[in-house]
């Protein structure tokens, strides 16, 4: 199985190089393969066409699994909450959660932002 992912960037971010490092030892340790690329993320207003919340975003399959709703777009260092604390790049094993998550369904990791539809009332 292959997995889609693209990092997005900005030049001088010293932590997208390890995020690729983490992926690729998260992909070896659920068995899966990557389809890597990389985007150069370079104006402001392209940050925000993107939803570019900071170096390095990772998008897995399309998804930003660690986009939080109060982050705006901006061209600087993006942070991650890890197990052992803040860091650039999220833990192999963060990661590894969400590859393993390609293989059961789109929503393995990711929480649901945009709120559930009112039931229809019944006629």
């Amino acid at each position: 199985m292959t997995v889609t992912v693209t990092i997005q960037f900005f030049d001088g971010c010293p932590s997208w190089q390890t995020a690729r490092e983490r992926l690729l030892e998260a992909a070896s340790e659920v068995g899966v393969d990557l389809d890597i690329t990389f985007e150069q993320v370079e104006t402001l207003d392209q940050a925000k066409r993107l939803r570019f919340a900071g170096s390095p975003t990772i998008l897995i399959d399309g998804v930003d699994h660690f986009a939080t709703t109060d982050a705006p777009p901006a061209l600087a260092c993006r942070i991650y909450g890890t197990p052992t604390g803040l860091d650039g790049s999220p833990t192999p094993e963060q990661l590894a959660t969400i590859l393993a998550g390609t293989r059961t369904g789109p929503d393995y990791s990711r929480e649901r932002t945009d709120p559930e539809p009112a039931p229809r009332p019944r006629q």
